[in-house]
């Protein structure tokens, strides 16, 4: 299986998921509450309670193929507060499954001309 990262979007679901959910549960979650075509073959990030396991989700052509990982130590930094989805970049899923915090980089600051 090849993923073009360049040419996907990468969606990640705020807060926890019920980890109990397999792939037809999770496919209900993109399409009821996140609003998205679980076929377009985009990915799909999920995270469970105690952040130390990461479900990601993918439409390959003919059938759905489910990644999990478990961390034995450490926790995902995770948006815990947000009911919004966030679109993520592929440099961010990288730094997300090394466990660098993304979330809480510093941010742009725009200054304006006087």
């Amino acid at each position: 299986m090849h993923i073009d990262y360049k040419n996907i979007n990468i969606y990640l679901k705020p807060g926890r998921t019920d980890f109990r959910k397999q792939i037809n549960g999770l496919s209900l979650i993109i399409q009821d509450e996140i609003k998205k075509d679980v076929f377009k073959g985009d990915l799909f990030i999920f995270c469970n309670k105690t952040r130390n396991r990461m479900k990601i989700l993918y439409w390959d052509k003919n059938g759905f193929a489910l990644w999990f990982k478990r961390l034995e130590k450490d926790k995902f930094p995770w948006p815990k507060n947000s009911d919004e989805v966030k679109e993520i970049k592929y440099e961010e899923l990288k730094m997300l499954l090394s466990g660098i915090d993304f979330f809480n980089s510093h941010q742009k600051i725009f200054f304006e001309e006087i």
